[in-house]
């Protein structure tokens, strides 16, 4: 069974090379690519929405996700993005690897090259260590989340339900609420919503706030309802307890007292607002559930959807540079 022809000859018609070898930080991008990335993403959507979701842009290309942290919405759509894109994909668990017995990672970039993988798919607790790689590898390395440092297929797939939601993002206030000091996702998520014009704000407990925000250029605020007042996306992170090293709220009920998201909260955001999540959500710690399943407000499903779309788009640009490179 093969897709409808007309979905196929969209998506052929938007794919571009990607503007750089690497996706390891939202920084590799410009405003004109993260456009085409979320146009050819958008025809990725329609093609997963048919009853035949596969092409061969990815046909003899090898991808391997290297997963150092757990993962299941990240490394689930990056399988099946490569999929449905014809790729061979192989999914490498570091715990059962010579990784466990010792192997750095220098070396495990080392061996991993001689396999000659066209495209590596990394998730690691180092800030940077996706950058390590692609400077060790002669294929392309996609960052699936590095430290506390950077998710930048996390923000174009955010951003792209946003786009779906609302049409323009540059004339969009987010409010991005909680644990911003651990979130991998606030960072990438304010680098693309300035970028692309989006007023930003930040807004959670000082102690759950980076020390530097003052130079991130976007709002902070320490007052929930005020920092949502009159926004468009309100988007909540996860309280990432596993990084805290020390007490920094006082208990999960309190935190959702005074930053959980309910709807007696939501009503002070501009009518109309949706409410996003990049998961997995603690649901009752940072939003109530009547919120995260209310259809009227929440993008949390529409998320994991264009989760598998984006992830098709930035693999088949940097398999389209691979492409180019080898014609040279």
């Amino acid at each position: 069974m093969t897709p409808n022809r007309a979905v196929s000859d969209d998506i052929r018609a938007r794919l571009f090379p990607f503007p750089a070898r690497h996706l390891t930080t939202v920084l590799d991008l410009k405003p004109p690519h993260v456009t085409a990335l979320l146009d050819l993403a958008d025809a990725f959507v329609e093609l997963n929405r048919q009853t035949a979701k596969t092409l061969d842009l990815l046909k003899g290309r090898t991808l391997v996700n290297l997963f150092f942290e757990n993962s299941t919405r990240t490394q689930s759509s990056f399988e099946l993005a490569g999929k449905r894109l014809g790729a061979d994909v192989v999914n490498m668990n570091p715990r059962t690897s010579s990784v466990a017995k010792g192997e750095t990672l220098i070396d495990t970039a080392v061996t991993l090259n001689a396999m000659k993988p066209d495209l590596l798919v990394v998730r690691h607790a180092g800030s940077g260590a996706p950058d390590l790689l692609a400077r060790k590898v002669s294929g392309s390395v996609v960052n699936a989340g590095d430290g506390q440092h950077e998710h930048p297929t996390q923000a174009l797939l955010d951003m792209l339900s946003m786009r779906r939601a609302f049409g323009d993002v540059g004339n969009l206030t987010v409010a991005i609420c909680g644990d911003v000091a651990h979130s991998r996702v606030a960072r990438s998520n304010v680098a693309l919503l300035t970028m692309m014009g989006a007023n930003v704000r930040l807004v959670g407990p000082p102690t759950l706030m980076p020390p530097a925000v003052d130079r991130w250029g976007v709002e902070v605020h320490h007052d929930m309802r005020k920092g949502i007042e009159g926004a468009d996306v309100v988007m909540m992170l996860r309280l990432q307890l596993e990084r805290m090293d020390g007490a920094f709220v006082p208990s999960m009920r309190e935190y959702f007292r005074f930053w959980g998201l309910d709807h007696e909260k939501l009503k002070h955001a501009k009518p109309g607002a949706k409410v996003m999540h990049p998961g997995p959500m603690n649901r009752g710690v940072e939003i109530d559930s009547d919120v995260a399943d209310d259809p009227a407000v929440s993008l949390i499903q529409d998320q994991v959807e264009m989760g598998v779309a984006v992830r098709m788009a930035v693999l088949a640009s940097l398999a389209e540079r691979l492409e180019q490179e080898a014609g040279r």
